[in-house]
C-alpha cells in the first residue's frame, strides 16, 4: 500500500459518525461559505430562486384539501367532519390563523430548515384543542438521558421549558438521527452562496458601478484644477445606473479609452442559470414553476405538473399524514379506522377535455353515478333516482347476466340455448 493509500485508510478509518455530526452542527450555525457571502435560512430567503420554490410548495400544500376520514369496515371510507380534528385541520389550527397560513408556515420552516414545530394544547376532555405553530429557532429536539424519552426544549425571550413529544406536532425531514432534520439551506450553502453572490454582484455593478467602464488618457500631467474638476465630476456623474449614458467632459487633450466588461466572457449568465437549476433541484422543483420555460412543451408540461405531485409533494404529504396520525389521533381512535388524508385529486385532474373522458368511461362501467361525477365537477345533484342510478355498458356483462338472456332476435321469449 502506497503512502497515499495509506494515509486515505487512516483518515477513513479515523472520521466517524460523531464527526460528521460535529460538522453539521458547525454548519448548522450558518456563517460564510467560500463565495464570502453570509447563508443561513433567513439570507436564502432573499434569494428569488429559494424564495420561489420554497413559495410553490407551501402555497400549494396550504390549498389542499386536508380533512379527517373514518374506514368503513367492508371497505371505502367517509369524512368524519364531526372529528375535533378535522376543523383543526381544514378550517382553524388556532384562534388566530387558518389553516392555510398555518400549513404555509410550517412547510415553508420544513423545506428551509428540514423541521416545523407546534404546540398541541389538549382541551378538557383530551383531545387537541389547537395549533399553534413555533419557530424552529426555538425549539431543540433532545433524548432525555433520564428516561430515555425524546423531549423539546423551547428558548422564548430567555427562559425554557421543555415539551414531551406528545405535546409538540413536529415532522422533520431527513436527518443523521430520525429526530431531527437537516437544513437544506445549510447543507447546500456554498451552491446557494454562489446564488447570493451573483446576486449581489450584479446589484452593484448597476447600483454602484462605473458603468463608462474605462480609462483616461493624458499627454502630459493635467494641472491640479483640471484634475480636481475631473474627479469630482466622475464621482458625482460617472457611477450609478442613472448616469449611465452621461457623457464625460475632458479637459487639456485628455483622451476616454472604454475598457467594456463581458458578461458572457464570464459566463455569468450561465452561472446563474446553473445555480438556478441546482437549487430547483434541491427542493424538488420542476424549473417551468419558477419561470422557467426553457425546456418546456405544450406536450410535456402536463406530465411534469404530475411529477411534481408525486416526487415533489408526496413526500411531505405522506409525512404530515403519519404524524397527524401518530399526534392528533388517540391509539383506539386509529384502531377505529380514523385518519388524515390529502386530496391530490385536484392537481392531477388534467384538462377538461381528458378529465371529462375519463369521467365518462367511469359512469359507462358502472363505477360512478350522475351525482358523483356532479361533485366531483363542483355541480349540483339531480334529485330523484336518475341521479343515483349507475349505468353498465351493454356489451360488457357478468357471466351470471350472460347466462339468463335470450338469443339475439329470438323475440324475447326464449331460453339461452
Amino acid at each position: 500500500m502506497g503512502v497515499l493509500s495509506r494515509l486515505i485508510s487512516a483518515k477513513s478509518e479515523a472520521y466517524t459518525m460523531d464527526d460528521f455530526h460535529r460538522q453539521v452542527v458547525e454548519r448548522a450555525r450558518g456563517g460564510q461559505v467560500h463565495s464570502g457571502v453570509k447563508v443561513n435560512e433567513e439570507s436564502a430567503m432573499r434569494f428569488i430562486t429559494v424564495y420561489s420554490c420554497v413559495r410553490v410548495l407551501a402555497e400549494t400544500m396550504g390549498t389542499l384539501p386536508l380533512g379527517v376520514y373514518k374506514k368503513r369496515p367492508g371497505g371505502g371510507s367517509d369524512q368524519a367532519a364531526d372529528h375535533p380534528v378535522h376543523d383543526l385541520l381544514y378550517s382553524l389550527p388556532n384562534d388566530e390563523m387558518t389553516t392555510v397560513t398555518w400549513r404555509e408556515q410550517q412547510l415553508g420552516s420544513q423545506a428551509l430548515a428540514g423541521n416545523c414545530y407546534s404546540v398541541i394544547t389538549l382541551d378538557g376532555r383530551g383531545r387537541p384543542a389547537d395549533l399553534y405553530p413555533i419557530p424552529w429557532t426555538m425549539v431543540e429536539p433532545f433524548r432525555d438521558l433520564s428516561d430515555g424519552k425524546i423531549k423539546y426544549r423551547i428558548t422564548d425571550r430567555g427562559k425554557q421549558e421543555v415539551y414531551p413529544a406528545s405535546a409538540i406536532f413536529h415532522v422533520p425531514g431527513l436527518g443523521f438521527d430520525g429526530i431531527m432534520g437537516y437544513s437544506p439551506i445549510r447543507m447546500a450553502a456554498e451552491s446557494i452562496g454562489v446564488g447570493l453572490a451573483a446576486a449581489e454582484f450584479a446589484a452593484r455593478f448597476y447600483g454602484q458601478g462605473m458603468n463608462v467602464g474605462g480609462v483616461i488618457e493624458v499627454q502630459e500631467e493635467l494641472s491640479e484644477v483640471a484634475y480636481n474638476r475631473l474627479r469630482d465630476d466622475l464621482e458625482a456623474r460617472g457611477s450609478g445606473l442613472a448616469n449611465s449614458w452621461r457623457p464625460l467632459l475632458l479637459e487639456e487633450g485628455s483622451k476616454f479609452s472604454r475598457i467594456p466588461m463581458s458578461f458572457n466572457d464570464a459566463q455569468f449568465i450561465e452561472n446563474r442559470k446553473f445555480t438556478r437549476d441546482e437549487i430547483c433541484g434541491l427542493f424538488r422543483v420542476p424549473p417551468h414553476m419558477i419561470a422557467n420555460l426553457e425546456r418546456s412543451t405544450n406536450n410535456n408540461i402536463e406530465h411534469q405538473a404530475i411529477e411534481f405531485v408525486q416526487y415533489s409533494l408526496m413526500p411531505y404529504l405522506v409525512a404530515w399524514e403519519k404524524t397527524i396520525n401518530w399526534k392528533l389521533f388517540t391509539a383506539a381512535e386509529r384502531r377505529a379506522g380514523y385518519y388524515a388524508k390529502f386530496n391530490v385529486s385536484g392537481l392531477l385532474r388534467g384538462d377538461y377535455k381528458s378529465r371529462q373522458e375519463g369521467l365518462a368511461q367511469m359512469r359507462q362501467n358502472g363505477v360512478i353515478n350522475a351525482n358523483k361525477w356532479l361533485e366531483i365537477e363542483d355541480m349540483n345533484p339531480i334529485d330523484g333516482p336518475e341521479g343515483e342510478a349507475y349505468l353498465v355498458n351493454g356489451n360488457m356483462v357478468s357471466p351470471t347476466a350472460a347466462a339468463g338472456q335470450t338469443k339475439p332476435n329470438s323475440g324475447g321469449g326464449g331460453e339461452s340455448k
